[in-house]
C-alpha cells in the first residue's frame, strides 16, 4: 500500500522538474519571441523614427503599401528570386543526391564538398567575392573570353538585366543542405520497390519517376517550404553583391533589403518598417499554407 501512497507524490516531483527544466524554454518564448511580436504590432500602428515617443497613425503604414512603388519593385524582384531559384535548387540538390547514393567512393569528402557553400553562401566574404567573379574583370568574362566571346567589361552585377540572375544563380550553388536531406531520404527507399519494377520491365529513368520521386515527395515537401522561407528571408547576399543599394535600378531590391532600408536607411521609418514586417509574415504564411493545401494532391505518405 505504501507504494501507492507514494507514487503520485513521485509523479508530482517529476512535473515539478519537468516545469523546472523548461521554464527558461517558456522565458524565452515569452521574452525574445511573443514579446517582440506583440511591441512590432504596435509600432505598425505608429510613426516613430527612433527619435522621440511614437505616435499613433493607425492603418497609415498598411494604407502606405498599397502606392510604394520601391515595394512593388522588391515584391516582384523577391518573387522572381523565389519562383526559379528554388526550384533550381531543389532539382539540383536531388540530382546529386541520387549520383552521391550511388556508391560513389569518397562519399564522406564529395558530400562535405557540396556542402560547405551552405555553410558559407550568407557571409560578407562570399558576396564580395561573387561581385568580383561577375565583375567586369572577373572571371566570368575571362572564361569567356576563352571561348570567344567578347564579354570583358561587361559587369554581370552591374547590369540591371543580369544583376538578380547573379543572386539566382548563388542561391542555387548553395543547394547543399538540401542534398544532405534528399540523401538520407534516398537511404530509405526499399530496394524491394526498385526490384518489383525491374520486373515489370522499368528502365533507369522510369524507376526514378515513379519510385525514387513518389517516396520522396514527403522530403521534396519539406526542402520546398524551407526553401521558400529562407529565401523570402534572403538579405546579405543582396546587400554584399549590390552594395546596400539594391542596385543598379533596384534590381537586385529583395523584400529583406528594403525592409532594411526601411529601418536603418535615411528614412529611419520603425512604425512603418514593422508593418512590412507582418507583411512579409503574411505572405510566407500563406504560401506556406498553399503548400500545404496543395500537399494533399502531390506528396505521398506511407499510409
Amino acid at each position: 500500500m505504501s507504494v501507492f501512497k507514494r507514487a503520485p507524490i513521485a509523479v508530482r516531483r517529476e512535473e515539478r522538474a519537468a516545469h523546472i527544466f523548461m521554464l527558461p524554454w517558456f522565458l524565452g518564448v515569452i521574452f525574445i519571441t511573443l514579446g517582440p511580436m506583440i511591441v512590432s504590432i504596435g509600432l505598425s500602428l505608429t510613426k516613430y523614427r527612433l527619435i522621440g515617443s511614437p505616435k499613433f497613425v493607425g492603418l497609415d503604414n498598411y494604407v502606405k503599401m498599397l502606392s510604394d512603388a520601391r515595394l512593388m519593385q522588391s515584391l516582384k524582384v523577391t518573387f522572381l528570386y523565389v519562383i526559379v531559384g528554388v526550384p533550381l535548387a531543389l532539382a539540383l540538390a536531388l540530382l546529386l543526391a541520387v549520383v552521391l547514393n550511388k556508391g560513389v567512393s569518397g562519399l564522406s569528402f564529395y558530400r562535405s564538398v557540396y556542402y560547405l557553400p551552405s555553410l558559407f553562401a550568407g557571409s560578407v566574404a562570399i558576396g564580395v567575392l561573387w561581385r568580383q567573379v561577375f565583375g567586369a574583370q572577373g572571371i566570368i568574362n575571362t572564361v569567356a573570353e576563352w571561348f570567344g566571346i567578347n564579354s570583358m567589361g561587361h559587369s554581370w552585377v552591374g547590369d540591371p538585366k543580369t544583376a538578380i540572375w547573379t543572386l539566382i544563380l548563388l542561391h542555387v550553388w548553395t543547394f547543399g543542405s538540401s542534398m544532405i536531406i534528399f540523401l538520407a531520404g534516398l537511404r530509405q527507399v526499399p530496394q524491394e520497390l526498385y526490384e518489383a519494377s525491374a520486373l515489370d520491365g522499368a528502365n533507369k529513368w522510369q524507376q526514378f519517376c515513379h519510385v525514387t520521386v513518389p517516396v520522396l515527395t514527403p522530403i521534396i515537401f519539406f526542402n520546398l517550404v524551407m526553401g521558400i522561407i529562407n529565401s523570402f528571408q534572403n538579405f546579405a547576399q543582396a546587400f554584399v553583391v549590390s552594395g546596400g543599394t539594391g542596385g543598379p535600378t533596384d534590381s537586385t531590391l529583395v523584400y529583406a533589403l528594403y525592409l532594411y532600408q526601411q529601418a536603418f536607411g535615411s528614412a529611419r521609418n520603425m512604425g512603418y518598417t514593422a508593418a512590412l514586417g507582418w507583411l512579409l509574415v503574411l505572405i510566407v504564411g500563406v504560401l506556406t499554407g498553399l503548400n500545404f493545401l496543395f500537399s494533399k494532391k502531390w506528396v505521398h505518405y506511407a499510409d
